[in-house]
């Protein structure tokens, strides 16, 4: 079954957060794949995906988000 498009923001705690970030450092770090749930969705994030970092600011707010993308096999 095709998923469907989405695009959702989900705000964790900053324990849960760390707990994310370390996961996802070890399996780059380690050149391995990476298995997160997402609001109820699990998903493989595959050894080669892209990393970056964007940073954007619009008046006095500022937002930065680490990106990781891959195409789904």
């Amino acid at each position: 079954m095709p998923r469907r498009d989405r695009d959702l923001t989900r705000a964790y705690s900053r324990a849960q957060f760390a707990s994310k970030l370390r996961r996802l450092a070890d399996a780059v770090e380690s050149g391995g794949a990476f298995t997160i749930q997402v609001a109820g969705e699990r998903l493989r994030i595959p050894a080669d995906a892209t990393f970056n970092v964007e940073h954007e600011r619009s008046g006095a707010d500022e937002e930065l988000e680490f990106q990781v993308i891959w195409t789904r096999e």
